[in-house]
This record gives structure tokens, sequence and C-alpha cells, in this order.
């Protein structure tokens, strides 16, 4: 029930009313009601939606799997009592058959009576029970399948009813309720004069209670405008996406639809591999940790709770899941709990090149406040930070000249933080004094570390130094098992395959950077000379990672996942780009081409075969617009975009080459992008163009015909880009 005191607030008003106030009051809240009603049959309308779209989806995963299973399953479940001879002569052959047949057509076979089919019916029933529950669910890239795009539909319209505010529904439910009683209650002290001569003074009491807490509710119902909610809600849920755009919004954000499915359905977690294999007394306690989402704009998986959760309760950990399974949301989950429960600094160490990104991501994927420590500025961002708090993020190197001795950060979270295994290093002693002061600390690593437990070791070192003594240098050696038991108190790890059972998904990332003093001479230089080519080429201007912050951020993917075991294909617009790529990873990995336009229909047939037969790691770099065609590199799960396209249909092409029909593996996508330069010019000029494209981001034969709408690499098009471009800098 609202209380009184929660439905008024601030409101103010008479305890006493006349009749005609009474009568005006209890219309006014049945009005307010039926919306409230109104809004929560329509919301959970769409969560039944959702619901029986999955189901369907189901039935008939689970229907085609029964056409697989043979008719003589029915002996396994039956201890062989049953006789089959006649099924198969009668055309049912599987378990599939039996079902569609029935009891009625199953007694059309020679030698099977009435009893007998009842029988095989009810065993093909129980197989099909077991299927469907196992069942699990992989929406595959299909616009003409019906019930893959209702389902997309139905979860779409769910997360807009959903929106922000998930406490509204059950305050309406309340109200509902509420109204309905206190209208009984009241309806004495809407009666005439002579009327009320005939009731009692504690009906009269208990009325003039009723008409007061119904005064309350109607204030608090206009307050959270339940009316206009309602609306929008019935407008929401009644208007149908159309099939392009649900496969185009989908195909850019799967994750977000597979976690706004989880709590609604059942989408066969291993819950093991999502709690990481941890022992079940550490995963108690995590999971009755609670996680305030306040001030998270961002649906979790049930394993990023966890993770999140995992440190809020183990306090100083790392996680080291595989790249592309979202450590930074968990990591940001974890920051935004604590924020909303009163902590006021969390500071975020990372790469320069990842600098960028985390500041998008938390605005992104938070309410929180963050501020970037590096450049010019940093001493007074943070000596701003120090007085006012937020959250804070700065580079390794910058943190060894920032003055943070004051600040004892709720939670210091240390981005690839495998760079600080070296105890002797700077950047590590600088890491260990501010992990000192701080109440919590989170290490985020996608490098697996089983292999390596002395370098773990000194990781577990700035946490917790009493259990890296204690971890047996030959737990490695003895598999990952024993590794995780021995370091379970400090470390999570989860892999792609363990705990995203509808693999594989598109997951895209945009790579923010920053220019340094070579990269950005050579772009100043060429928006000088008016040259859009060599604009958009500049951050490539030299082979050395430490003079190319782009250079730098592509040499750290492909390390990751080489480690993780995955191969990469490295696209470029840019001949001469492919070949500064190819000249800096060559010393350290198997890389494979260039593939460009010149390259004979046989050469790249062979090229691809070598990468496809690379028995490790292995990059292959390729002209977008020749590695975008005719192409199967489905042995690259990482794909990497060196410069935004200009096309984004060329683009789309590309990475369909490895994220298509028959693909086992998350396709990850790392976008290149230069803050403040063409590469984000670009990336607004497009935006415009994007609804457009999103239609025909699929392969398809209308592919080729969009992309004169929508492609931008028209000659005035790029005049306005470098004419902006000049008037920035010219002003800077």
């Amino acid at each position: 029930m609202i209380t009184q005191d929660e439905a008024r607030g601030e409101v103010g008003r008479p305890r006493r009313a006349g009749r005609a106030d009474v009568i005006a009051l209890l219309g006014d809240a049945r009005a307010q009601a039926a919306w409230a009603a109104a809004l929560v049959a329509d919301v959970d309308g769409a969560r039944s939606a959702v619901v029986s779209a999955f189901e369907a989806m189901r039935a008939r995963l689970a229907e085609t799997d029964l056409a697989r299973v043979p008719v003589d399953r029915v002996r396994d479940v039956t201890e062989g009592r049953l006789s089959l001879d006649g099924l198969a002569a009668h055309g049912v052959r599987t378990i599939a058959d039996v079902l569609r047949a029935g009891t009625h057509g199953l007694q059309a076979a020679p030698g099977i009576g009435p009893q007998s089919a009842a029988r095989i019916v009810a065993a093909a029933e129980q197989i099909a029970r077991a299927a469907r529950e196992s069942v699990q669910l992989r929406i595959e890239v299909d616009p003409s399948d019906r019930l893959a795009t209702e389902l997309l539909r139905a979860v779409r319209t769910w997360e807009a009813v959903v929106g922000d505010d998930e406490t509204l529904v059950p305050q309406l439910r309340r109200l509902v309720d509420d109204v309905s009683r206190a209208s009984l209650t009241a309806a004495p002290a809407a009666a005439g004069p002579l009327r009320r001569l005939f009731i009692g003074g504690t009906r009269k009491a208990a009325a003039d209670e009723a008409v007061a807490h119904l005064t309350d509710l109607v204030a608090w119902a206009r307050s959270a405008d339940v009316a206009r909610a309602a609306t929008r809600i019935s407008e929401t849920v009644r208007h149908v996406v159309p099939t392009t755009a649900a496969w185009a919004d989908f195909e850019r954000r799967s994750a977000t639809y597979y976690a706004l499915l989880a709590p609604l359905v059942d989408l066969r977690e291993d819950v093991a591999a999502a709690t990481g294999f941890l022992p079940g007394e550490i995963v108690g306690r995590i999971g009755a940790q609670h996680l305030d989402e306040s001030l998270l704009r961002a649906s979790l998986r049930g394993y990023q709770a966890f993770g999140a959760r995992f440190a809020l309760v183990q306090r100083r950990v790392i996680i080291g899941d595989e790249m592309g399974l979202g450590k930074t949301v968990q990591a940001i989950a974890a920051m935004a709990h604590l924020v909303a429960g009163g902590a006021t600094h969390v500071l975020v160490v990372a790469p320069a090149s990842v600098v960028h990104t985390w500041v998008r991501e938390l605005a992104t994927h938070s309410a929180l406040p963050a501020l970037l420590l590096h450049g010019d500025a940093r001493d007074e961002a943070a000596a701003h930070w120090v007085a006012h708090g937020g959250v804070a993020v700065t580079t390794f190197s910058t943190l060894r000249r920032l003055a943070l001795d004051d600040a004892s950060p709720a939670m210091l979270v240390v981005d690839e933080a495998h760079f600080v295994k070296n105890p002797d290093a700077k950047r590590s002693q600088a890491v260990a004094r501010v992990a000192a002061r701080s109440d919590r600390v989170l290490f985020l690593t996608g490098t697996p570390m089983e292999n390596t437990v002395e370098e773990f070791c000194a990781l577990v070192r700035h946490l917790r130094p009493e259990l890296a003594d204690a971890i047996d240098p030959g737990a490695g050696a003895a598999g990952a098992d024993a590794f995780r038991s021995a370091v379970a108190p400090v470390y999570l790890r989860r892999n792609l395959d363990d705990v995203l059972a509808e693999l594989p998904p598109l997951v895209q990332v945009d790579e923010w950077e920053e220019f340094g003093a070579v990269d950005g001479a050579a772009y100043r230089a060429a928006v000088e000379a008016g040259s859009f080519p060599a604009m958009r080429r500049a951050a490539f201007v030299s082979t050395d990672p430490r003079e190319s912050a782009k250079l730098e951020r592509l040499l750290e993917i492909c390390a990751e996942a080489g480690a993780n075991g995955h191969k990469v294909v490295v696209f470029s617009w840019f001949r001469e780009v492919l070949d500064v790529v190819h000249a800096a990873l060559s010393p350290t990995t198997a890389v494979l081409g260039p593939l460009t336009g010149s390259t004979s229909a046989a050469a790249r047939l062979r090229l691809v075969d070598e990468f496809t037969a690379a028995p490790g790691p292995a990059v292959l770099v390729a002209q977008v617009r020749a590695g975008g065609v005719g192409l199967n590199i489905q042995a690259a799960s990482v794909v990497v975009l060196c410069e935004p396209q200009v096309s984004p249909a060329l683009e789309a092409q590309a990475i369909a080459r490895a994220h298509r029909m028959g693909q086992v593996r998350t396709v990850r996508v790392h976008r290149l992008i230069v803050e403040d330069s063409v590469d984000q010019r670009l990336l607004e000029t497009l935006e415009t163009k994007r609804g457009v494209f999103d239609a025909y981001v699929r392969e398809s034969a209308l592919t080729d015909a969009a992309a004169a709408a929508i492609d931008v690499s028209a000659p005035h098009l790029a005049r306005a880009i470098v004419a902006d471009e000049q008037a920035r800098l010219a002003g800077a």
C-alpha cells in the first residue's frame, strides 16, 4: 500500500471536504486508477509478448532437434516394452513424426493399437519436454525468420516500456488497489446530509481518512504524470517496428537484447561457468550482495552482475575475463554501486590508448561524473578531483606525475593490469602507492594468467601480499582448475564459450585515441595542405607505436587476441597504412598480406587459406574494398578497422566476411578513431545517414542499390570536412 506520507510528499490539503468535492475526488481517483491499470496491463502484455515469442522460437528449435531423433528412442523411455514394428513403413521415423501423427494417426500403422499408440505418444512427449528444456537460444541473423523477427520486436518494445524507472509499475499496482479500497471506504463522505445522519461515527471517521488518502493518491498520480506515461506506453506497445529496423538494431546491440531477455526467460546459463567455477562458499557471499544499479545505464548479463558483486565483496581482486565479455561495464557497475551508496572518489588508471574510451563508456553506461586527468591541464583537473570527487581517469605515465597523496579512493580500477606485473617498473610503483590507500582495488586484464603464475603473483601482491606468498608456484602447471581454486579469493575469469550460450554475437567497440606529437604534426600538415586522404591516414605516419596512438592500440588488440588464441583481420582503405601495420606486427606476429585490390583471385584464396590453416594466432591485413567482397574469413574473430570508412556499406560488407553463417566465435570489431579529427567529423556526417543504411546492413541484393543513397564519398562532402578542420585548427 502507498502510505499517506509517501503519496503526500510536500502536498498540503485540508482534511475535510464537501460532498461535491468528494464526488469529484472519487471520479478523479478512479480515472487515475484506470490510467494506472492500463499502463500496468500494457507492461504485463509487453513482458508476456517477449516470453511468448521466446517460447515459440524454443518450440521450433526443439521440433528441429526432434526431427533428428529416431523413433527408436521411445524404447529408452519405456525400457523397451513397446513394439515399434511397422512405424517406419508408415512414414513415422522420428519423434517429431510421432507427435505430428498423434494417437489417432499411429493407429493406422500395422500392429499399433490404441493403447500402444497412447504409450508411444506419451513417451514422445516426455522426450519433447526434455528437448525444450535443453534448447539454447541463438538468434541467427535472418530477416526472413518470422519468429525471430517477432522476438526482436518484442524485446525492443519491452526495453522501451521498462525504461529507466523499474519502480513505477509496482507503485502503480498498489495505486490501483489502494484507490479501489479507499473509494469504497470513502463512499459515505459523498452521501447526502440526510443519509449521513444514519452513518455511525466510526464509519464517518474512516470515510474522512479515506478521502484524505485518496487526495494524496491523486496528487501523487498527477506528480508522476500517470496519464501521460500510460499514453506513451500504449503508443509504444502498439507500434510495429519495421523488420529492417529491428534487425539492424539487433546487429548493433545484440548484447543488449540478450541482457534484456535474461531476466524474463531461461537462456540456459551455465551457473558454474558464470561464477568462474569459484568455491560455493565464495559464490554464496557474492550472491547475497545487493547491487545498486540506480546510476547505471546498462542492462547487465547475469555473469556481469556477478563480476561487479565479486569486486564489491572480495574488495581487492582481478577480473580476468576473456576480451569481449564486458570487463569495463562490470567495473562501471561496481563504481556506480559505491557512488550510489555515498562514495565520493573513484580512480581509473589505463593505457593512454584507452583513456578516452573509458570516459565515453562512463558517460554511455552510467550517470557517474567522469574527469580526465591527462594532458596539459592534468594538474588542475587532479586538484579539482581531490577537492570535489567523481570518477577520475588517467594514464599510467600521468599517474606517476600527479599529486594525489591526499586522495584515498573508494575504488581504484586498473585496466590492462598486466602492465604493472613488473614490481620494479615506475608505473607499477605508482599504482602500488595508490592501491595501498584505496578501500577497494579492481584489476582488469584479458590476458590469461594460468601459465604465468610468477607474473600473476606480482599482480596479486598489489592487492593481497599474504595471498601472493601462499600461492603454490606449481598451481599453474597443475591445470586451470587447480590454479583457479588456489586464487579463488582474488581472481575471476570467464571465457566467451562458457557463459554466452547464444554465440556468436557481434560486439562493436569504438576505440577513441588522441594524437601525439608526431602523428599530430602529420595531421596538421595534411589539413593545411587540404588533403582529405592524407588526413585520414595521418595517424599511421610512423611504424613506431610510440609515435602513433592508433598503431599502439592496434598492437595491444592483436597481442591480447593472440594471447587468447584468436585470429585478427585488419582493414584499411589505404595500402600505405597496411604497409605500416605489416611492418610493425612482423617482428612478433604471424602476419599475412596485404590483400589488396590488385591481388589476383587465386592469390586471394591462397592468402585466406593460409590464414585459416595457420596453427596459432595470426593477423591478415587487407584493404577494406578488397577484403569486403567475396571472401569468407571465418577464422578471424577479431576485426580492426584502421579508420572510419566513407561508405557504411563497404564497412559492413568487410565485417560480414567474419561475422556470417558458420562463425562459431564472437566477432569483436574495433574501430580506431582519433578524437577531434577527420575521423570524428566523418562519423558525425555519417550519423545522419546511418538510419537509411541500417536497413541494408546485411549482405543482400539491395546493398549495392542502397550504397549510392548513403555513400558520403562525394567530393563536396570531403571538401566540407577539410574546410571544417582547417577552420577548427586555425582557431585552436
